[in-house]
């Protein structure tokens, strides 16, 4: 019994990092584009530290709140960099 245990936990570890692999493979290809995002439809937390979660920004097109986009195409999106989005919030 205790060796299959052990074989099951090896195929699903093999499987788990098989799938770390594609996440990580997916994030390249995207990017955080802020001041997008319609109410309710934010990817996760926002600059003001007000929520931590995806789906609870208030206003359509918050600078603070950001979606993921592919990459390269933010700017065509009138969104903005995280930088960008923290300037004019003011913070550093």
């Amino acid at each position: 019994m205790n060796h299959r245990l052990v074989i099951s936990s090896a195929l699903a570890s093999a499987l788990a990092l098989g799938l770390a692999g594609t996440v990580v493979a997916q994030d390249k290809a995207k990017e955080k584009c802020y001041g997008i995002a319609k109410a309710g439809q934010n990817d996760c937390a926002n600059l003001a530290g007000t929520h931590s979660c995806a789906g609870q920004s208030k206003v359509d097109n918050d600078s603070g709140e950001w979606k993921y986009v592919a990459a390269g195409t933010c700017k065509s999106l009138k969104g903005m960099t995280a930088e960008e989005a923290k300037a004019k919030a003011g913070k550093k």
